[in-house]
């Protein structure tokens, strides 16, 4: 809610007596009055078309560019808030208000929307999300510094970071973030263009900077992609964990139990996962057999139709504490009503962009 995100902010501004501070409000991306228009459009995660989908639509928004960034600095924003808006579009707009760069000049937008592309998470860029011990030693993680652009007017730039602070801006840290989310490297769509950072080079100049080149683009499309939130389950889990000689033995019989209570009082799900913690729970199909381990930790989660039936998945797992395994503890339960994401394309001329302007005066 730009709107009242703006509002809030104002009220901030007004008590600390902030005079002359101008707050924007960009919005536009909030479409859901409208989704009925695109029953017929297909959803790109199931093929099939959005009436079709299950479950009732309670979100959905257009990821925009830098349009309504760019007006509302150009009617004196101190502070701009939006809905919903493409990572790279935050940071470009204000390079495109800065430097008067055309919104047709497919080649500067290309070069901006990388610059966008490595600051927006931050801490990935500057060694955060590359750490790995004794193959990728970063120092200094508790107080990393996050990555800073110097832009030329010509769309060159280099990365760095703010002197002292931790971490690490080098070409092995930023190729990590260039990857990061990317598909087609030659093809990476955002709202106002579409990326080509297939010849991207990084050279290290001094100590934790980097300049970029070779990032081009080229002509947007005319679409933009909503994400649509909907109601799709309830997910019900329960844990407990297992210590000391047998932990694994023991792990795999409470795993047992529940799956045979469940049959017993005939609990019928959409799906279920059973994990043994540090053995199986990131690869579905693990067949490991682990050895020697000290303690372990079970967790049965289940999609269901109802939270009712959701929160009796936790309650078979709590009842392991004394109908389960010897020495079981530490259970937890909870239930989670799952709004999934769905998306579709929709006519950018569908969308309408405007900006609202507070002032403290």
């Amino acid at each position: 809610n730009p709107i009242a995100g703006a509002e809030a902010i104002y009220k901030i501004a007004n008590d600390l007596g902030i005079k002359g501070m101008k707050i924007a409000a960009v919005t536009g991306d909030d479409i859901i009055s409208n989704i009925g228009n695109y029953k017929d459009i297909i959803v790109w995660e199931t093929g099939e078309k959005l009436e079709a989908l299950e479950g009732e639509i309670v979100s959905a928004n257009a990821y925009i560019g830098v349009e309504g960034i760019i007006k509302a600095l150009e009617l004196g924003a101190d502070v701009v808030i939006t809905g919903r808006v493409s990572d790279p579009a935050i940071f470009m707009a204000p390079i495109i208000y800065e430097f008067g760069w055309s919104l047709d000049d497919y080649d500067l937008l290309g070069k901006g929307t990388l610059i966008g592309h490595l600051l927006e998470c931050a801490g990935q860029a500057t060694g955060g999300y590359y750490a790995e011990p004794t193959k990728k030693d970063v120092e200094g993680l508790a107080r990393l510094g996050f990555p800073i652009a110097e832009v030329s007017e010509d769309g060159t730039f280099i990365i760095t970071k703010v002197e002292g602070s931790g971490g690490e801006v080098t070409r092995h840290t930023l190729t990590e973030q260039l990857l990061y989310e990317i598909h087609d490297p030659a093809n990476y769509y955002t709202p106002d263009v579409v990326a080509d950072f297939s010849k991207v080079e990084f050279k290290e100049i001094e100590k934790d900077k980097v300049l970029v080149t070779g990032a081009t683009g080229k002509e947007k499309t005319d679409t933009y992609k909503v994400s649509i939130g909907y109601k799709d389950c309830f997910i019900g889990e329960g844990e407990i964990s297992y210590g000391g000689p047998g932990c694994y033995e023991r792990a795999l019989l409470a795993l047992d139990i529940v799956k045979e209570r469940l049959k017993i009082r005939n609990i019928e799900v959409d799906e279920i996962k059973y994990d043994i913690i540090g053995a199986n729970s990131l690869y579905w199909n693990s067949d490991k057999q682990p050895t020697n381990y000290e303690e372990v930790r079970i967790r049965v989660a289940a999609r269901c139709k109802d939270k009712a039936t959701a929160a009796k998945i936790g309650e078979e797992v709590e009842t392991l504490y004394t109908n389960g395994p010897a020495g079981g503890g530490g259970a937890t339960k909870k239930v989670s009503e799952i709004i999934s994401v769905a998306s579709i394309l929709v006519p950018k001329e569908d969308i309408n962009i405007e900006v609202h302007m507070l002032e403290v005066r």
